[in-house]
């Protein structure tokens, strides 16, 4: 239990924090985009460059890893999608935010700063391939939406949108120039490498208040379709960590402190991004607020209890 106390409660504090903030007036809604915009334009990029340029490539594609992580993700998609189509009915652009909401973990704003402070500086590679695998799957997803959305303009167009987007997406781009200039092999300049550091210690921390400050603003959101919500977060708290276990063990085995950081990550809740992918197309707003509102509280019972499992092993003290 020192595990949950040390690392989950901190980290659960400063959302809370960011929530109180929020519900008490101190700041309203435009703080929380432009602490967002930081941290997404600003703080993140530079954590993700030097995760990726000091592992390298070969450290880096952990294939086990990717296949357990990605793999319990997409098997978790096509379930919450098979069940909307079964009990709702619903049409191609729900069934994909179904899937999204219940497989999209949120491995940046919250996987990060959660695995760092609980397994120290050797779990960014992880949770940094993790962030780079979920920042691929919501631009395929996005890829998805804009074809529904623009099918009559043709799939070169709608995939050009979505390419463009993706180039421009900082998540994605850092960690795979960081990995360039590793092939490179060129030590890093030391001001680079002391303004990056500083930069994305920043990231963690404003991250987590990021977070409870949408919380904070998202509150009111669940006046409907609370069931709904139930099942997607069962699946993404509860199913899609026990799939990544048993593909990491079973199907892709690999050594212990990856699995652990891919069942930890796994578990995490549905990360904002899902929201900004639902915003853009005006399909299931409500519910993804929702879902990540719910997510995110509950979220603390199934980390504890693997922090707890996982902590006393790999903890950094």
């Amino acid at each position: 239990m020192t595990a949950v106390f040390n690392v989950a409660l901190p980290v659960f504090a400063i959302i809370l924090a960011g929530v109180l903030v929020r519900r008490g007036g101190l700041l309203g809604p435009a703080s929380s985009e432009a602490l967002n915009g930081f941290v997404y334009w600003i703080a993140l990029p530079p954590l993700l460059f030097l995760a990726m340029a000091r592992s390298g490539i070969r450290e880096t594609l952990h294939w086990p890893f990717i296949g357990a992580f990605f793999g319990s993700a997409l098997a978790v998609w096509l379930l919450a999608a098979a069940i909307g189509l079964v009990f709702y009915r619903a049409r191609p652009a729900i069934l994909t935010m179904q899937g999204a909401n219940a497989s999209f973990s949120n491995t940046a704003y919250v996987g990060i700063p959660l695995l760092s402070a609980a397994f120290g500086e050797a779990a960014i590679a992880p949770a940094t391939l993790a962030t780079v695998i979920m920042a691929l799957a919501i631009g395929a997803q996005a890829a998805v939406l804009e074809l529904i959305a623009h099918s009559g303009r043709g799939l070169g167009a709608a995939l050009t949108t979505v390419g463009r987007a993706m180039l421009r997406n900082p998540i994605l781009v850092a960690p795979i120039a960081g990995l360039a200039w590793s092939a490179i092999g060129l030590p890093l300049p030391r001001p680079i490498v002391t303004l990056f550091e500083l930069t994305g210690a920043a990231a963690g921390p404003c991250a987590l208040f990021a977070i409870g400050l949408f919380l904070g603003g998202a509150a009111g959101r669940l006046a409907d379709g609370l069931a709904e919500v139930s099942w997607i977060t069962i699946l993404k708290l509860l199913v899609q960590p026990l799939v990544c276990y048993w593909m990491a063990t079973a199907l892709f085995p690999m050594d212990p402190f990856w699995t652990a950081c891919a069942v930890i990550l796994a578990a995490l809740p549905t990360g904002a991004l899902a929201f900004v992918v639902a915003q853009t197309y005006g399909t299931y707003e409500k519910r993804t607020s929702a879902v990540i509102l719910v997510s995110t509280v509950v979220s603390i019972v199934p980390l504890a209890v693997l922090l707890a499992i996982y902590g006393p092993i790999f903890g950094s003290g």
